[in-house]
């Protein structure tokens, strides 16, 4: 079986919706950000401070592409994975590529209190969401299917990808 990759934004519903879809069909759920994490011995926050996105970026190709060894697992591989074309075609090659979306405001309101997201350190949340989002719509746009998380819960957007799995 294909990897279930979920891609998209920050605070789209990535993580809790690859957890549960994980769960429901049995699978291994896989997060890049936690395997990093674990590899470094640090926080996602504390490796961008102390050694700079570049580097992030380098450690989180080299994670995509061990993960993407494995197959039949459910992968979350973080928000900017999108931003390198190497870590798409791997992750389209081994997988099928699922982004989550969500209006602005829609993202803003569900990450809010979290002050873990390195990109949004910053004064206007609302406006560097809207500036990452229209940056990265181009690299969005090559998944292989998308679903919009605005006005839906964790179980309906499980059921869709359920949907799409089972007609793929």
């Amino acid at each position: 079986m294909k990897n279930i990759v979920l891609i998209g934004f920050m605070g789209t519903g990535k993580t809790k919706v690859a957890k549960t879809l994980a769960k429901d069909l049995e699978l291994e759920y896989v997060s890049v950000d936690e395997l990093i994490e674990e590899a470094e011995k640090r926080s996602i926050s504390d490796i961008f401070s102390s050694e700079g996105e570049a580097y992030f970026r380098e450690i989180e190709k080299k994670t995509v592409k061990e993960v993407c060894k494995r197959e039949g697992h459910v992968i979350d591989p973080g928000g900017g994975v999108v931003l390198d074309d190497e870590n798409m075609a791997v992750l389209k090659r081994t997988g099928v590529v699922i982004c989550l979306w969500a209006t602005p405001e829609a993202i803003h309101e569900r990450i809010k209190e979290h002050t873990h997201r390195p990109l949004l350190n910053v004064e206007d949340r609302e406006s560097k969401i809207k500036e990452l989002l229209e940056k990265r719509k181009s690299f969005y746009e090559k998944a292989d299917e998308h679903i919009d998380t605005t006005d839906m819960n964790i179980p309906q957007v499980v059921s869709r990808i359920k949907e799409i799995m089972n007609d793929s």
